[in-house]
């Protein structure tokens, strides 16, 4: 049996008898934390730890696309949900249990640390998580994150995004604390329904998108408005990616208007997107229709899933396995083919990979060495049983 502790910085390894995505069984060889080869029978190079992997699937690293990690109650006895019902009643129950957690000395950095520890110990190896910047908590929540990833920085990558959760222009101050947000670490810039919660979606999305280009940095826009509101926001934010040359830089997380809108109406939407190279992320959501997946698949708009809030002041719900997400995903989609399956698994890993941008993604030779072993026969099965995980490689160390 292979001592996995022992092993933790062995970086020439050789998996044998795994199926890459479902396909044929091969040997895979990891060096120097990149996929050095793929092929049948492989030689085992002189000092490799050699796994028999028993003709398990070998996916990539999971990649959650839309986090809060600075929320999360995970690790904390149970709290019982509370708020009252609406966006400004949540984000005011926050704020109270935001300060009461500080008060009782739980800090952002240990919240965060527990969650983390959940998410690599699921296969998750990218997270993409929004950070709550406003003029009650300052940077606090950003410092706290950023101390969390510098210590997890070997196990799994986190890209954050400073996240006006209480609103831009309704709270004034809160722009120039993005811009602080900017210098201090934050790798994109974001949003809060500039229509439907600031009231003034011109304005918010100049002064996020002005930020972004000071500062060289991506922009990720919550985008809860439905109907025609939330589709307008979408063409705001179509123009303003064009206009800036930021294809590939613009994700909109949520977008429910994609599902409430009429089916030419959608379809122009859609165009706007693909064209423009803005990305998308969802997170399964029980209370809205799901996105038309297979229509921004077939347009080529790079979909990403997301596990949003885990256990934390606004849910109750969530546990850090974005496969278990996947599964969500496929059910609310109402998925029963193998076929249908896999799609909702491809958001939560090459999707995902799209919409971070992620360089040298995958299972071929010359790709980081980041995947997950999972005890499935296909990947439907995969996505419904959502087994634990029996190894996670992140940049070739087992962890």
């Amino acid at each position: 049996m292979i001592d996995w502790a022992a092993q933790v910085d062995q970086l020439l390894l050789l998996l044998r008898n795994v199926r890459p995505m479902g396909g044929p069984g091969v040997d895979l060889l990891v060096d120097g934390g990149r996929i050095a080869e793929v092929g049948e029978r492989l030689p085992a190079p002189t000092g490799a730890t050699v796994v028999d992997g028993r003709g398990q699937l070998a996916l990539p690293g999971l990649v959650d696309a839309h986090a809060h990690l600075d929320k999360t109650l995970w690790g904390l006895p149970w709290r019982p949900h509370t708020a009252g019902d609406g966006l400004a009643a949540l984000i005011e129950n926050e704020h109270q249990g935001r300060a009461e957690l500080a008060e009782a000395g739980v800090t952002v950095a240990q919240r965060a640390a527990n969650l983390l520890g959940a998410y690599v110990a699921a296969g998750t190896t990218h997270i993409r998580s929004h950070v709550d910047v406003d003029t009650v908590a300052g940077l606090d929540s950003l410092h706290g994150v950023l101390e969390t990833r510098a210590a997890f920085a070997d196990r799994i990558t986190v890209e954050l995004v400073a996240f006006p959760q209480s609103g831009l222009l309704v709270r004034p101050g809160t722009a120039e604390l993005l811009e602080a947000a900017a210098r201090e670490g934050a790798d994109l810039i974001g949003g809060l329904d500039p229509a439907g919660f600031d009231h003034r979606p011109v304005e918010h999305l100049d002064t996020v998108f002005a930020i972004a280009d000071r500062h060289g940095r991506g922009l990720d826009i919550h985008l809860h408005d439905g109907g025609e509101l939330g589709a307008f926001t979408l063409d705001l934010i179509i123009e303003r990616t064009r206009a800036l040359g930021l294809a590939g830089k613009v994700t909109v997380s949520h977008a429910f208007a994609l599902a409430e809108v009429p089916g030419p109406r959608l379809e122009r939407l859609i165009e706007g997107l693909a064209s423009a190279g803005v990305s998308l992320t969802t997170v399964a959501p029980g209370s809205r229709p799901p996105l038309p997946l297979a229509f921004l698949r077939a347009a080529g708009v790079a979909v990403g899933l997301g596990s949003d809030g885990i256990r934390d002041l606004w849910s109750p719900w969530g546990d850090g396995d974005v496969l278990a997400r996947a599964a969500l995903l496929a059910w609310r989609a109402g998925a029963r083919r193998d076929e249908d399956l896999a799609a909702a698994l491809e958001v939560a890993t090459s999707g995902g990979a799209a919409v971070l941008g992620l360089p040298d993604y995958g299972l071929d030779p010359g790709c980081a060495a980041d995947l997950v072993l999972v005890p499935a026969t296909t990947l439907g099965e995969a996505v419904v049983t959502h087994p634990p995980r029996t190894l996670v490689l992140k940049s070739g160390r087992i962890l």
